[in-house]
């Protein structure tokens, strides 16, 4: 599985979160302590807002740790909201279009877990995005389709409710043709104004999500693990739940997909 963190606040430099942490994304990068798997060198990849609407991208196959030029761009970029992720692949390339965060007009995406036995219904999860979205889909994991999918079950009105739509029919796919686990994920997503992010599974071992709020830096961390050893104020948080963060303010609902059925 992989790892993520993300940012919402006053600007800070991407290495604050990226980078600098005693257990940073970076450090994640090949030490991850609470995960599945403690490398995570499948390549990795940063979203971050600026002056425009649609968020900058920067994407590669490499290990984050081994990356200059990953260094060098945090360390000029200061950001009031980003995304960045390392991953570990449950099964699809090593290529830069499967790395994470996915980004379609304002919107970005990422995501840690799996989808039970997607190599099963690959073609009918590639079916279930609509066509005026089909040429978004660049690499062939999961989670892009995941994505598409969410924003055609209408992401821009409702977030929580798409996603949930979204993640129902994935969870169909699996229980019909694909095996257990069937759905683990936690998930970050934004439209360049709020962060929201979602933990669920469909077994009791979803991957792990915590979020703190920083004083000092006026803002918020939403990561897979917390970027300090022993440092105080990280909130766990509970599993089927999806949280919008927005300012200081952090409002966590249920996320409950309705089951629903599909042809095996």
């Amino acid at each position: 599985m992989c790892r993520w963190a993300a940012y919402i606040g006053a600007a800070i430099f991407l290495e604050d979160i990226v980078i600098r942490p005693g257990h940073s994304l970076i450090a994640q990068s090949h030490d991850a302590v609470e995960g599945k798997t403690a490398i995570n060198a499948d390549g990795f990849g940063v979203a971050w807002y600026g002056e425009r609407d649609e968020p900058g991208l920067y994407r590669d196959v490499y290990p984050a740790w081994s990356d200059p030029n990953l260094r060098s761009l945090t360390a000029q970029v200061r950001s009031p909201l980003f995304l960045a992720h390392v991953r570990a692949s449950t099964g699809t390339a090593t290529s830069r279009n499967n790395c994470h965060p996915f980004a379609v007009g304002r919107w970005s995406f990422m995501h840690n877990g799996q989808i039970g036995g997607y190599e099963h219904f690959r073609r009918d999860a590639d079916m279930m995005v609509p066509e005026a979205l089909y040429g978004h889909r660049r690499g062939a994991t999961d989670s892009e389709a995941l994505f598409l999918v969410a924003l055609g079950e209408g992401l821009n009105a409702d977030p929580a409710g798409a996603l949930a739509r979204a993640v129902a029919r994935f969870e169909a796919l699996s229980r019909a043709k694909g095996g257990t686990p069937h759905v683990r994920l936690t998930a970050a997503l934004s439209d360049g104004k709020r962060l929201y992010a979602v933990r669920y599974g469909t077994d009791a071992h979803a991957p792990t999500l915590y979020h703190r709020w920083s004083a000092s830096r006026g803002g918020r961390a939403v990561v897979s693990e917390p970027l300090e050893t022993g440092e105080g104020g990280w909130e766990p948080v509970p599993q089927g739940s999806f949280c919008t963060f927005e300012g200081e303010t952090v409002r966590v609902e249920p996320f409950s997909p309705k089951p629903i059925s599909v042809a095996a």
